[in-house]
């Protein structure tokens, strides 16, 4: 059963000062929320799985018809095929074989999942306006400037949400290894998870608010 929570976030400036407020309603659980929240990220995980590992069984070599050599009276053990998988090149005994590694979870079992992680991970959530992550120029030194005026400490993993991704912003940031830049129509269980710090822009939350909470 789902109750609306609702959420009061503080918009800060670059000069990490408090400038107003942000309100949001967010339908949660509280019952069996991490059960959804770990069905969600299995999920998401075996689905990245590609699934195209391939070996050959003895059937599939190439070659081995002809038994090497006769039955009895060599002294040697029995052996019909050169391609067993006792030998140098043969086959290969329970190898792995293409596999579809898909899970099925209803769509508004994820959306709960991502609502009761957002939810759980407010105190964590800085919000600010959209100008005011914007640069004029595609360099990883300004976004960084930009980020420590946010508080935002270096080395821990960073995530960072936007309504809608700029190529400067992109550029500036793709060379952050603990930094994800994602839009918040494309939000993951497990950038969720792995972010220990998340700035999200004002207009990205209402963003969310439209999409997930249905």
């Amino acid at each position: 059963m789902s109750t609306e929570q609702t959420i009061k976030y503080k918009i800060y400036t670059d000069k990490n000062l408090e400038k107003e407020t942000k309100t949001i309603k967010l339908k949660t659980s509280n019952l069996n929320s991490g059960y959804i929240i770990h069905r969600s990220l299995i999920r998401q995980m075996e689905e990245s799985r590609q699934g195209t590992a391939c070996t050959k069984t003895r059937s599939e070599v190439r070659g081995g018809g002809r038994k090497p050599w006769k039955q009895k009276g060599t002294g040697k053990a029995r052996a019909g095929s050169i391609r067993s998988p006792l030998w140098r090149g043969g086959g290969v005994i329970f190898g792995p074989k293409p596999k579809n590694y898909k899970l099925k979870i209803n769509a508004k079992e994820k959306q709960l999942a991502l609502r009761n992680l957002l939810a759980n991970k407010a105190n964590y959530v800085t919000v600010i306006n959209e100008n005011d992550l914007e640069i004029n120029i595609p360099k990883t030194k300004e976004i960084q400037k930009k980020l420590s005026s946010f508080g935002i400490v270096a080395q821990q993993k960073c995530l960072i949400i936007v309504k809608q991704k700029s190529n400067n912003l992109y550029l500036a940031i793709r060379n952050l290894p603990d930094v994800e830049l994602v839009q918040a129509n494309h939000l993951n269980i497990l950038l969720l998870l792995k972010a220990k710090q998340i700035l999200v822009t004002k207009d990205a939350l209402s963003t969310i608010e439209a999409i997930y909470n249905a």
